[in-house]
């Protein structure tokens, strides 16, 4: 099985920015509906947006407006770039095809949103 790798976490304060990256080699990215995943402490895993191979983008209500998905074809790479970030955005971000088929998980990259 194909395992995704993320990268591009880290600490920021609210409001801030940062850019998540996720490498998936192989055609996995190019060929599947593909999604951010995010799991914080004691909460299940939830997806918060995706994008379709045509590059329909969907956003859960809590990031909609803060946070864009985009792909990479070319370079197996997709990205997810947040803004105006919240402490509530806090948590291990995964990605993984959409809806989840039971493929491998990453490491995930951690977030944290504090001041």
């Amino acid at each position: 099985q194909v395992q995704p790798m993320e990268s591009g976490g880290g600490l920021v304060q609210p409001g801030g920015s940062l850019t998540l990256s996720c490498v998936a080699s192989g055609s996995t990215l190019r060929v599947n509906r593909m999604g951010w995943y995010r799991q914080a402490p004691g909460k299940q895993r939830e997806l918060v947006a995706d994008i379709t191979t045509g590059n329909r983008r969907i956003y859960a209500d809590s990031v909609k407006g803060r946070f864009t998905i985009s792909r990479d074809n070319a370079k197996n790479t997709m990205y997810l770039q947040m803004n105006s970030l919240k402490p509530e955005d806090t948590a291990v971000y995964y990605c993984n095809t959409a809806p989840y088929a039971g493929g491998s998980w990453g490491q995930g990259t951690q977030v944290t949103v504090s001041s």
